[in-house]
């Protein structure tokens, strides 16, 4: 059902003869649509899910750049209102014995949420503003020199000024439009899932991780339940031949690859037996030669996305903030927009990318000594003389950026965090 557009004072009308099409309503999608409707663009957000996804991973922020976007989007102090707060995680041994110590800044930045718990305040903030179609995808894109020809799984056909792929690293939009995932998709030789299990180390908002060469297992609670935990598996692999969408076959995965480990992993194991909400995915990366084609841009991991380790969540709200902000600087005109967007978007994206390219050795090195290794240089990292040091090389990458000022945000709020 379409809203009616209402928007906070600072709000601009910059945009408001543009009809924006967003494909995708987890973090990026919802993000750019307050975003735009901001600045007075009239936006549809198109989901496949028949709603919004609870949960998922915990998603952090950090640094001067994050923490202007999420205050001129007017959603700063709610994320640090339903903040998971996690402390410290600790590498374990095989008989659980604490190794090294790992800071909840490195982990967790300054300020950290459940992914669905993010996206309910994105939407929240945007819904009275913003339409939102449940249940359906695009099936045909067709551009021209005036707009773009949308046709939908379910619904008729409509036609808007711009499309947004904010669908995710398997982006079916960007299919459609830029080709083949093969040719963008880029795997790191790891694979990673999640699932919920019973809290039984009695975890408080900490985790525990154990590795041995080429695989790990991690249990941690984020939100003080002492029922429930999380577990997340990391292995080192060759490229599976597997669906995505074939839940016993990755069950089955990951049970071979994980028997005979030690520590918690035999019971994390049979918690997986009996899970209903397991992620599972290759740890990889999406890189493209262009973000945009013709009226259609690809946002958060449908362009640049890493499946974890590369601040992918804070890179999509940045981006979120940066595209809209560009067309409201060109008042809508998209050319001059898009080539903006990739100019500012493109360096910071690659840079925060670097960073994930480390996740799958991070958690799962491939040998006893490269473990000790990993172990050696965390505890010297975490150490009170390194403590200044460390919190400068977490942020490094979030921060590299010359965040501009936009017209819709000038009286917001987040002038007042902009030092850094």
């Amino acid at each position: 059902m379409t809203k009616t557009n209402t928007h906070p004072p600072y709000a601009s009308t910059r945009l408001s003869r543009l009809d924006v099409l967003v494909s995708g309503a987890s973090v990026a999608g919802p993000a750019v649509a307050l975003a735009l409707s901001l600045h007075g663009a009239r936006v549809t957000v198109v989901e496949k899910a028949p709603a919004l996804r609870e949960g998922g991973f915990a998603v952090d922020f950090r640094g001067w750049v994050h923490r202007t976007v999420l205050t001129a989007l007017g959603i700063h102090d709610d994320i640090h209102a339903r903040q998971t707060r996690m402390g410290r995680q600790t590498v374990v041994d095989a008989d659980g014995t604490p190794r090294v110590d790992l800071p909840a800044e490195l982990m967790s930045g300054d300020v950290e949420i459940f992914r669905g718990d993010l996206a309910h305040i994105l939407y929240e903030h945007s819904r009275d503003s913003v339409e939102y179609v449940f249940g359906d995808s695009i099936a045909t894109l067709t551009q021209d020199d005036d707009g773009v020809d949308v046709t939908f799984e379910r619904a008729a056909p409509r036609r808007f000024d711009l499309v947004v792929a904010a669908d995710g690293l398997h982006s079916p939009t960007r299919r459609l439009v830029f080709g083949d995932e093969s040719r963008h998709l880029r795997f790191l030789d790891h694979y990673v899932a999640g699932f919920g299990i019973p809290n039984h180390l009695g975890l408080d908002r900490t985790g525990r991780l154990y590795s041995d060469p080429g695989r790990a297992v991690s249990v941690s609670n984020y939100d003080g339940d002492p029922d429930r935990a999380g577990a997340l598996l990391v292995f080192r692999s060759e490229a599976l031949d597997h669906d995505r969408r074939d839940v016993d076959q990755q069950k089955r995965i990951l049970a071979e690859r994980f028997a005979g480990m030690g520590w918690e992993a035999p019971r994390v194991l049979e918690a997986l037996e009996d899970a209903d909400d397991l992620y599972f995915d290759a740890i990889a990366q999406i890189h493209v030669d262009r973000l945009t084609k013709g009226r259609v841009v690809l946002l958060g991991d449908a362009g640049y996305g890493a499946t974890m380790g590369g601040m992918g969540t804070g890179v999509a709200i940045v981006g979120a903030y940066v595209l809209a902000g560009e067309l409201a600087l060109a008042d809508g005109d998209h050319r001059i927009a898009f080539a903006a967007y990739e100019a500012q978007i493109g360096d910071f994206a690659k840079g925060c990318q670097k960073i994930s390219g480390n996740a799958g050795p991070f958690f799962a090195p491939p040998t006893e000594r490269k473990i000790r290794s990993r172990d050696r240089m965390y505890r010297l990292l975490s150490s009170r003389l390194m403590a200044g040091f460390f919190k400068r090389l977490t942020e490094k990458a979030a921060t590299a950026l010359d965040l501009k000022d936009y017209p819709a945000l000038l009286d917001a709020p987040a002038a007042a965090v902009r030092g850094r």
